[in-house]
């Protein structure tokens, strides 16, 4: 398994890397990609497949399954080598986490959240020193770290930071609540977003590292999820917490411009992440149509059936596409915003209809926790909630095509 990954990784070697993809006229994935595809899919099937509904019902970290993932190189795929990533492209973070969310999809979010919202943001703006301390620490999947920005009455407002954080001497000084914090009670470390001069508003927060844990930041209850269970999902709460005043990352008042540049590279996960869970969806629909039979012959000869899943496989490509897209404009180095954002929301709208109509296919046999019908469900239900809402991906999308207009 780690073989093929590193076949994968020298042949995305600095260099060929970028030459890789035509964003408009690829028609089929790179071989690396579709072996590190391959890879993925086999490491899915045998070792989170058969554990998924157990980890699930026991809201139970999968430990052991992530640091296996991090031997990999999948918790920070892009990470250059040098601070122990497997130095591949986004793209190739995008198929990774959409064959292991196929598997799991807490395992996904688990993985996601770690390469792009904790990793991303400090192998951006981070200095050599903070690379060093904050990054190849969490790529063995042994630690993992967390994003801290939405607070209980902000919402999706991002620019709505309660959180303060000011300057005594060689120390910042945290106050504040952050809320729905995914990895929150598995995590190493935390990227948290404060404001350091309420008169500028976004312009005045600043993002900081704050190791975890650390006095004066403490965990709220876990949360008891709809989905995603096996990933925890809590607040934290800084009362005086006191960080060197080298864990501001970027400089004072950049934290807005590094939160909404994550959160572009943070929707691509995500939308990897609904493809996963719709592809299990739809495999789950599939098999079961296949096999089961009415009036004498399999309902997969329904002409009812044979529509639903038309319409399922045709939401999953078109995401699929859109998602890879998105990936390869971050690769090229060419905006993306709105391509994250269209990417983000034709996933997670074809992981809710294809879980929804995977549990149609099955009937009552979908409604039960024999099958995994219903957890496919369940964990896509999140996917047009985090990483920003299907409402703000509309705002942005229609704001990115008024401003082209424009121009």
């Amino acid at each position: 398994m780690a073989a093929l990954l590193l076949c994968a990784r020298k042949a995305l070697l600095p260099g060929s890397l970028r030459r890789l993809h035509t964003v408009y006229q690829m028609a089929e994935l790179p071989e690396t990609h579709e072996m590190l595809r391959q890879t993925c899919r086999d490491f899915a099937d045998r070792e989170l497949c058969p554990i998924a509904a157990q980890l699930d019902k026991e809201h139970r970290y999968p430990a052991e399954q992530v640091q296996k993932m991090g031997a990999m190189g999948l918790m920070a795929v892009e990470v250059p080598e040098q601070f122990g990533g497997a130095g591949l492209d986004y793209l190739a973070y995008a198929i990774g986490v959409e064959e292991i969310s196929r598997g799991c999809a807490s395992t996904g979010v688990v993985m996601s959240v770690n390469n792009s919202l904790y990793l991303g943001p400090v192998l951006k703006f981070g200095s050599e020193e903070q690379k060093q301390q904050w990054i190849t620490p969490f790529t063995t999947g042994e630690k993992v770290g967390c994003f801290a920005l939405s607070e209980p009455g902000n919402g999706s407002d991002a620019g709505a930071a309660s959180t303060v954080a000011r300057l005594e001497g060689d120390h910042w000084v945290l106050n504040g609540t952050k809320a729905w914090i995914t990895n929150s009670w598995d995590a190493s470390a935390t990227v948290v977003f404060a404001t350091t001069d309420k008169a500028l508003k976004h312009k005045g927060i600043s993002a900081f590292l704050v190791p975890m844990p650390t006095a004066g930041l403490s965990l709220g209850k876990k949360e008891d999820k709809l989905g995603i269970r096996a990933s925890s999902t809590a607040n934290l709460i800084f009362e005086d917490c006191r960080i060197p005043r080298g864990n501001l990352l970027g400089q004072p008042g950049m934290g807005f411009k590094i939160a909404m540049q994550t959160l572009d590279s943070g929707r691509v996960g995500i939308a990897a992440q609904a493809l996963g869970i719709a592809q299990a969806a739809l495999d789950c629909a599939v098999n079961y149509a296949e096999k089961r039979t009415a009036f004498g012959a399999p309902i997969s000869k329904m002409q009812g059936i044979q529509f639903k899943l038309a319409d399922m496989a045709l939401a999953l490509e078109g995401a699929r596409l859109l998602t890879w897209r998105a990936a390869m404009l971050k690769d090229n180095g060419k905006p993306y915003t709105k391509e994250a954002a269209m990417a983000k929301l034709a996933a997670s709208e074809a992981a809710t209809l294809i879980s929804h109509q995977a549990i149609q296919v099955l009937g009552g046999m979908g409604y039960v926790t024999d099958m995994p019908a219903e957890r496919h469900y369940r964990d896509a239900r999140i996917t047009e909630i985090y990483e920003g809402t299907s409402e703000i991906q509309r705002l942005v999308i229609a704001n990115q095509v008024l401003k082209d207009y424009r121009c």
